[in-house]
């Protein structure tokens, strides 16, 4: 059977699998990519980590026949660059992802955003698997997002598709965002968003953790914000949805594993919000596979280009 590389380069940490050809992981690696602030450019610890990786698959027997690459940014996945970031990410802008990987490892390699990976891998083998026309949605320190549509990844023009958290949803009164605009989406429905909103009411509810566990025991004035916080999400999924007409939403980010409190008010408020057609058939779950999602799914897009 072949054997693929996922790399997935988060803002944090580079995550690397062998992937087979019909999606299962066989082996697993992480290295920060943050252990020094930065001072090593982010491709320089990739570029380390996916020699080592390859090193060692090759010691066990394997032949990865090609390199699928996830990355966080606005990734111009024709070229194989990062074409820009909205964060703090010191030497990301530019930097030649797919010319440095080939140059080193001596395979073909694709690049492609992270959240679109997400959705390419849950679409593959994850949660889901059959469907033609998924969203989905990653709520996390940001918000990004992925469309597949009659089967296909939305990519636009030049791969930098499917910016979902910066659709401008309170452009008038809106929050400033690090992109420049003000009301971006992920300004106002992000776990940081949230986080910032109940610090003000309390210094101790610091992480989506200490806030969903404060809902839990019952605590009505954090219960009112979390009401109020997945109204912002499902106002960015309503628009969504009206343009889209997905079967199903998928939802990942740490949060993702609140059903109760999370994924089934969410999509109450989802299905009251769009005209009464579009919530006909209408799905919306977490996503399944976690932290594989994006190396995974990095290999589907590889697979994908390929044929």
């Amino acid at each position: 059977m072949k054997t693929y590389l996922g790399i997935d380069i988060g803002g944090t940490a580079v995550k690397l699998g062998l992937v087979t050809e019909d999606g299962q992981v066989l082996k697993r690696a992480e290295t920060s990519v943050s252990f020094d602030n930065y001072q090593t450019p982010i491709l320089d610890t990739v570029r380390k980590a996916a020699a080592q990786m390859l090193a060692e698959c090759r010691a066990e027997g394997y032949e990865p026949a090609g390199v699928g690459v996830s990355a966080t940014g606005q990734i111009d996945s024709s070229q194989g660059v990062v074409a820009g970031t909205c964060g703090s990410l010191p030497g990301w802008p530019g930097a030649p992802i797919r010319a440095a990987l080939e140059a080193d490892l001596g395979l073909p390699v694709t690049v492609a955003n992270d959240a679109n990976c997400m959705i390419l891998g849950e679409a593959w083998v994850g949660a889901a698997k059959g469907c033609t026309d998924v969203l989905g949605v990653t709520i996390g320190t940001g918000l990004g997002g992925g469309v597949i549509t009659g089967g296909r990844l939305l990519e636009g023009a030049r791969g930098l598709g499917g910016e979902l958290g910066h659709m401008r949803i309170h452009a008038a009164h809106g929050e400033p965002c690090t992109c420049g605009a003000v009301g971006c989406w992920e300004r106002h429905a992000s776990t940081s968003a949230l986080v910032r909103r109940a610090v003000k009411m309390d210094p101790a509810l610091d992480s989506g953790r200490a806030i969903f566990a404060a809902a839990q025991q019952g605590n009505a004035a954090v219960q009112q914000l979390l009401d109020d916080w997945i109204g912002e999400i499902a106002e960015g999924l309503a628009g969504l949805v009206h343009l889209f007409n997905p079967q199903l939403i998928l939802i990942g980010g740490g949060v993702s594993s609140q059903q109760e409190l999370l994924i089934e008010p969410l999509a109450r408020q989802v299905k009251a919000g769009v005209m009464p057609a579009f919530a006909q058939g209408l799905e919306i779950r977490p996503a399944a596979l976690a932290n594989d999602a994006g190396l995974v799914g990095a290999v589907r897009y590889f697979l994908d280009s390929k044929h």
